[in-house]
C-alpha cells in the first residue's frame, strides 16, 4: 500500500521525502547502535544512509539536466521543420522551445496531498500501540488490598491519629522498595495490609500491618500503640532471644536493631489433619522506632527476611524507614 502511494506522487514530492525519511531514521539508527554496541543495528543504519545517498545522487542528477538541457532534436529534422513551414511561424510567432519545461499546476495540491498522507500514517503508527492490545507478558507489581473495606476494631477508635493497615500498606509498597532491598530487577509478588490488635491486650491496642514479598526478601511493617517506650523495649530485650541488639537514633528518634527467628507453621489440608508443631523459621532482622521523638510510648517495627536466611545489611532497613516512618504521623500522648 505505501510503495503504490510513493508512486503516484510527482519526482520532486516522493524524492525529498524519501531523503528525509532516510536520513532520519538513519542517523537514529546509527546512534542507538554505538550506544547499545549493537552490529545488526549498525548494519540496519548503513544501509537507510546508502539508500538516502542513492537518492540525493540522483536528484542532483536531475536537477543538472533541468538546468542543462541536452538538444532532443537532430540538426536535420530542425532544418526540414523550418523550410516547411517558414510562413507558420511568421503569422503565429516564435514556437517555444521544445526543451522548455511544462508547468504543473497541480504541483502544491500534490505536496500538501503527498504530506497530508505521510502525517496520517505516521499518526497511525503513533496511535495504534495505544488501542491495540499488548503483548508485554512482563508481570505487573502487586497493590495493597484487604484492608481497604474493613472496619477498624474499637482500638483504632480510641487512640489518636493512628494509621491504618492500607496507609501502611501504601507507605511500604513504593516503586523502589526493590531497589531500596537491593534487588532492583524483582516485582512484589504478594502485598497485604491488616487492621489487627497488638496480642495479649484484649483487643485494646492497635497493631496495623501490612507486608510485602519479593523473591528474595520480605517485608512487614507494623505500629503498635501501647505505652512501651523504646528504653522499656530494650531492658526486655535482655531477657529475650534477640541477637545482635544495636540501640541508635533514627530522623530523630530514639529505635534499636535486633534479630529473631521467625516462626514455621505447616498446615495439612489433606486428610483433615491439623497440621505439623510451630517450628523456628529463618532469621529476621528489625528495626523498632519510637512513634515520636519523646518516645513517650508506642512503636514501629520494620522486619526484613528471606527463606534463604540471608539477611541485607541494616543500611537497608534504615533506608526503608527513612522512606515509611515520614508517612505514619508522631503520636500525641494525652
Amino acid at each position: 500500500m505505501l510503495g503504490f502511494l510513493l508512486r503516484l506522487l510527482p519526482f520532486w514530492v516522493r524524492e525529498p521525502l524519501l531523503i528525509a525519511v532516510g536520513s532520519v531514521l538513519g542517523v537514529r539508527i546509527m546512534y542507538l547502535a554505538v550506544r547499545d554496541h549493537d552490529r545488526v543495528a549498525a548494519g540496519l543504519g548503513v544501509v537507510f544512509l546508502v539508500f538516502t545517498a542513492i537518492r540525493v545522487y540522483g536528484v542532483i542528477r536531475a536537477l543538472r539536466a533541468r538546468r542543462n538541457p541536452s538538444p532532443t532534436a537532430s540538426a536535420d529534422g530542425a532544418a526540414v521543420d523550418a523550410a516547411a513551414q517558414p510562413q507558420a511561424q511568421a503569422e503565429t510567432g516564435p514556437r517555444p522551445r521544445p526543451d522548455t519545461p511544462e508547468k504543473d499546476h497541480n504541483a502544491w495540491s500534490q505536496a500538501v496531498a503527498a504530506v497530508a498522507v505521510f502525517g496520517a500514517l505516521g499518526a497511525a503508527l503513533w496511535v495504534a500501540p495505544r488501542f491495540m492490545p499488548s503483548d508485554d507478558n512482563t508481570p505487573q507489581p502487586a497493590s495493597c488490598s484487604g484492608a481497604a473495606h474493613e472496619e477498624l476494631p474499637k482500638a483504632y477508635k480510641h487512640t489518636p491519629q493512628p494509621v491504618t493497615g492500607e496507609e501502611l500498606c501504601k507507605a511500604l509498597n513504593r516503586p523502589d522498595l526493590a531497589k531500596l532491598l537491593g534487588t532492583p530487577g524483582e516485582t512484589a509478588t504478594t502485598v497485604s495490609s491488616t487492621n489487627n490488635t497488638a496480642p495479649l491486650t484484649d483487643g485494646k491496642v492497635a497493631q496495623p500491618e501490612a507486608e510485602v514479598t519479593f523473591d528474595t526478601y520480605t517485608v512487614n511493617v507494623s505500629a503498635t500503640y501501647n505505652k512501651l517506650s523504646i528504653d522499656q523495649y530494650v531492658k526486655l530485650m535482655k531477657y529475650g532471644d534477640e541477637q545482635d541488639v544495636k540501640t541508635l537514633t533514627v530522623l530523630g528518634r530514639p529505635a534499636v536493631l535486633s534479630s529473631d527467628h521467625t516462626m514455621k507453621l505447616e498446615i495439612n489440608l489433606g486428610s483433615g489433619g491439623s497440621g505439623g508443631p510451630v517450628e523456628q523459621g529463618p532469621l529476621a532482622r528489625t528495626l523498632t522506632v519510637a512513634l515520636d521523638r519523646k518516645d513517650r510510648g508506642g512503636y514501629c517495627d520494620i522486619t526484613v527476611w528471606s527463606t534463604s536466611g540471608a539477611l541485607p545489611n541494616d543500611s537497608v532497613l534504615l533506608n526503608i524507614a527513612e522512606k515509611v516512618l515520614p508517612k505514619i504521623p508522631e503520636r500525641h500522648v494525652r
